[in-house]
C-alpha cells in the first residue's frame, strides 16, 4: 500500500460522514472527481510516480476544511495535512508541496509550479466538460442552500463573470477543456439574454 493509499480511506470517509450535508457541489464527489482529474492530467503532463503521489494527495485534502467551515478552508486543509501526513511517511519538503498546491487552489488561483497548476486545473476540469451544466447545479444547489446567491439570474451572471475569468494552465488542460469551455460559456450568455 502506498502513501496515498493510507490516507485515502480514512480521509473519503470522514468527508462522507462529517461533511455539512448542504455542500451539494463541495461533497466527497467533488474530491473524488478532482483526484481522478488530477491524476489524468498528471499523467498526461509527465509528472513522475513520485510527484503523482504528492498531488493525488493534495487532491484527496484541497477541500478537506470544509470539515471546519467554509472559511478559509484551503489553510484548514493543509492543518489537516500537516497534521496527518508525517504519520503516512510524507517528509516536511513533501508536506509544504501538498500545501502549496492546495493553497494554489484558492481562487483567483495563482500557482507557482507545475503540481500547482494541475491541481488547479483538476479543481476546476468540469468548466470544460459536458457534464458543466449538471455539476454547475450543484453549486447553483450550494449557493442557494448557504445564502449566498438569491436567484438563477444572478446565477448566470456569476457563471459569465467566472467563465470570462478563468484560464487554464497546463498544455493538456487548455487543448482538452478550452473549447468546450467556451462553448458553455457561450450557453450561459444565452440563458440571460432569453
Amino acid at each position: 500500500m502506498n502513501r496515498f493509499e493510507l490516507l485515502y480511506e480514512p480521509m473519503v470517509r470522514r468527508l462522507k460522514q462529517e461533511l455539512p450535508d448542504n455542500l451539494f457541489y463541495h461533497g466527497v464527489h467533488h474530491t473524488l472527481d478532482v483526484i481522478e482529474a488530477s491524476e489524468r492530467l498528471g499523467r498526461s503532463e509527465n509528472v513522475a510516480d513520485n510527484e503523482l503521489v504528492l498531488l493525488r494527495t493534495a487532491a484527496l485534502y484541497h477541500d478537506s476544511g470544509f470539515l471546519m467551515g467554509e472559511q478559509n478552508h484551503e489553510e484548514k486543509g493543509c492543518e489537516f495535512a500537516r497534521k496527518e501526513l508525517p504519520g503516512a511517511g510524507f517528509s516536511e519538503e513533501e508536506i509544504s508541496m501538498v500545501c502549496g498546491m492546495i493553497m494554489a487552489t484558492r481562487y483567483p488561483q495563482h500557482p507557482k509550479s507545475h503540481l500547482e497548476q494541475i491541481l488547479c486545473d483538476a479543481d476546476l476540469d468540469y468548466l470544460g466538460r459536458p457534464d458543466f451544466f449538471e455539476i454547475g447545479a450543484t453549486l447553483y444547489k450550494e449557493l442557494i442552500a448557504t445564502g449566498r446567491l438569491s436567484s438563477e439570474r444572478e446565477w448566470n451572471r456569476l457563471q459569465v463573470n467566472f467563465l470570462n475569468s478563468h484560464r487554464y494552465f497546463t498544455a493538456t488542460a487548455v487543448s482538452s477543456r478550452d473549447p468546450l469551455k467556451k462553448e458553455n460559456l457561450t450557453k450561459v450568455k444565452n440563458l440571460l439574454v432569453a
